[in-house]
């Protein structure tokens, strides 16, 4: 059965999910690299990314989980890249160079048009203007029985919870404070939403909670 989650969603001590002004420099916004030193030194992302080894443990261990099982993703513009208003060109295929790592369909939302491509390693992006129902409704489509993870940024995040689609919530609390950014949870109360916690680990580098809706199995 397919969840909607998501999952190594990293905040600050003071609940952002990014720093201010985000840039084609800066793409998390000042400050905001610092939430993710937690999953740069781990195996999973070092050999996604930099082709070399790295460190094991609960870290790592939440790092690999994220990937598996999910047969597509969600998410918004401003993950995809710095492009604002229409599309000057298709040149701008995301931040991840020739490969991506998501290897699956990607629906990225937008309100601007522009026709799907491939990159290598399979993954396929496609952009969605109907909104998070459009978009949820093709990644389930795509995703054929597997899970549909919701990437980010903040703002589509922040939709799918208001509207109750999360299944499962992986929260990566790091031990920063941004003071000022894109906040996480402004208006959104979990409890109502029936996410609970059912796991918590703590490392050197962060606190991980994983939270789940009232009555859901974990997939």
């Amino acid at each position: 059965m397919t969840r909607i989650q998501v999952r190594s969603f990293a905040v600050s001590a003071d609940g952002f999910g990014a720093g201010p002004d985000q840039s084609l420099e800066a793409p998390l916004g000042i400050g905001g690299l610092a939430l993710h030193e937690w999953v740069f030194p781990t195996r999973t992302f070092r050999r996604m990314h930099l082709g070399s080894d790295g460190t094991t443990g609960v870290d790592d261990d939440y790092a690999r989980r994220s990937f598996e099982n999910v047969g597509a993703w969600i998410l918004g513009r401003n993950m995809f890249g710095p492009v604002r208003g229409p599309w000057p060109d298709e040149s701008w295929k995301g931040w991840w160079g020739d490969e991506p790592p998501y290897r699956v369909p990607v629906f990225v939302l937008t309100h601007h048009a522009r026709a799907s491509f491939a990159m290598k390693g399979g993954t396929e992006f496609h952009f969605v203007t109907g909104g998070v129902d459009e978009a949820l409704a093709s990644a389930r489509a795509a995703a054929a029985g597997r899970n549909v993870r919701v990437g980010g940024g903040v703002a589509t995040v922040r939709q799918f919870l208001q509207a109750g689609h999360v299944d499962d919530l992986h929260l990566v609390i790091s031990p920063v404070v941004l003071g000022r950014g894109e906040a996480l949870f402004t208006g959104i109360d979990l409890g109502a939403l029936g996410l609970r916690v059912v796991e918590h680990a703590t490392t050197e580098r962060a606190l991980h909670l994983v939270l789940r809706r009232d009555g859901a199995r974990a997939s």
